[in-house]
């Protein structure tokens, strides 16, 4: 609640007393609203030392007039009304509402006055967060109208608000707003807020919508438009979200590296992965996107899902380092797999390993021996085979690949033999004997 508050214009005792003056002179004024020049300009006086901040002297100066004798109690009222306007002007919150329930007893008073005092009242209690007592002022004011305004409908809903009720508050919000509408007036911004957040705590994300796009009709801001992306969110229309959310980015508004890698995970939703890599990439370049573990491992599955595996490798490498998790060793020896790439495949699943908090070291060590029997390294291959075998499952591929390598090592090994020949001499014997 802002603490600007719209109290019982005291600088319009001038006018009230002119207008005063002129009826009498007409024999049409009310008692109810006469004012002596004497207490007229007695306020008047005390009014100027309030604007000067002289506000003990005011005090004083009022406490004194309203020992006079013959007052009216309309005279009394304004003398309440600048004591508790002045109480206000130095922050005292809880003398300037007592001033004003003294202006309230004071009898029969003009309606318009009695209005606007408990009004500001209640203003007064949503200052001081006094929630209960807002609402019993506000209530005591709405008894007074046959019709009331929005203004004080508004007032009803936000008592409600405070307290925390968001179904009774909907009601008056709502209505001060059509209230609005209805003498073609364009709701105010403040109250459009206020019903946007009543609509979010009952996760009624529908309505929300509409009252977003009332916003950003009558208030145009980035930040509803963002609001209206993650609104959209809550209602699974992520295409919507995405369209809203690539507008934000191209007008420059997505700053905060939340945003944009929520926009990055957007792209990827949508089966859209070179996109979100290119931006991840370019606003890492910027830092306007955290190069932290958790977004370069985003970046390298953009790249990955793209089908660049290649530039998936990178972010990977750079994001296992400064984890030092294992498991992420695992995933980039699998990216070097794809492409091939045996020893460094190799090197990242054994640093992987020693690592630990690999969730499948079976899987793992089948990766190494595939990794070292493409590098020919048939014995290594075997002991990581075998290390894989002693969980159920990966025996059987295991065992597929043991066997596989014990025969590329029985056929190195044929090879490795050396062929017999015949002795030169026997040879040439053989030749001449031919001969």
């Amino acid at each position: 609640m802002s603490r600007r508050i719209t109290l019982p214009a005291f600088s319009m005792l001038l006018l009230l007393f002119s207008t005063a003056v002129s009826a009498q002179d007409e024999q049409r004024t009310k008692q109810t609203v006469a004012m002596s020049q004497a207490v007229y300009e007695d306020l008047q006086e005390s009014q100027a030392l309030a604007e000067a901040g002289d506000y003990g002297q005011v005090h004083q100066k009022l406490a004194r007039l309203r020992e006079k004798r013959g007052l009216s109690n309309y005279e009394v009222a304004q003398i309440w009304n600048l004591d508790a306007y002045t109480y206000y002007q130095e922050e005292r919150y809880s003398n300037a509402i007592s001033a004003y329930e003294n202006l309230l007893g004071q009898g029969e008073l003009p309606e318009a006055l009695i209005q606007s005092t408990l009004k500001t009242m209640a203003q007064l209690y949503f200052t001081e967060e006094k929630y209960d007592d807002a609402l019993r002022t506000v209530q005591r004011l709405m008894n007074l109208l046959d019709d009331p305004s929005a203004d004080v409908y508004m007032l009803l809903g936000q008592a409600y608000f405070q307290k925390g009720d968001y179904n009774r508050a909907l009601g008056p919000i709502q209505t001060a707003i059509d209230k609005y509408r209805a003498q073609g007036r364009t709701p105010k911004e403040n109250w459009l807020l206020l019903l946007r957040v009543i609509h979010y705590e009952k996760k009624d994300y529908a309505r929300m919508v509409t009252v977003l796009k009332e916003l950003i009709r009558y208030y145009p801001k980035d930040r509803y438009v963002l609001t209206l992306a993650a609104a959209y969110s809550e209602l699974g229309e992520t295409k919507k979200q995405l369209v809203l959310t690539e507008a934000l980015y191209e007008s420059g508004f997505l700053d905060t590296s939340n945003h944009l890698v929520n926009m990055a995970n957007l792209y990827l939703m949508h089966e859209l992965p070179y996109k979100a890599a290119v931006l991840l990439e370019k606003e890492m370049g910027a830092n306007r996107i955290d190069s932290n573990q958790r977004n370069l491992r985003l970046l390298s599955q953009a790249w990955y899902q793209a089908r660049e595996d290649n530039k998936a490798i990178p972010p990977l490498q750079r994001a296992a380092e400064m984890s030092g998790d294992g498991e992420l060793y695992v995933r980039l020896a699998q990216a070097h797999i794809n492409l091939e790439q045996w020893a460094p495949a190799a090197k990242a699943v054994q640093q992987g390993l020693r690592l630990g908090g690999v969730k499948r070291p079976d899987t793992a060590n089948v990766m190494l021996g595939m990794a070292l029997f493409n590098q020919k390294k048939l014995r290594s291959a075997r002991d990581a085979f075998a290390a894989a075998s002693s969980d159920s499952r990966s025996v059987r591929v295991a065992r597929q690949w043991i066997a596989h390598v014990d025969s590329e090592i029985e056929r190195a090994a044929t090879l490795d033999q050396v062929v017999p020949t015949k002795a030169p001499r026997e040879v040439d014997e053989m030749l001449r004997d031919a001969g």
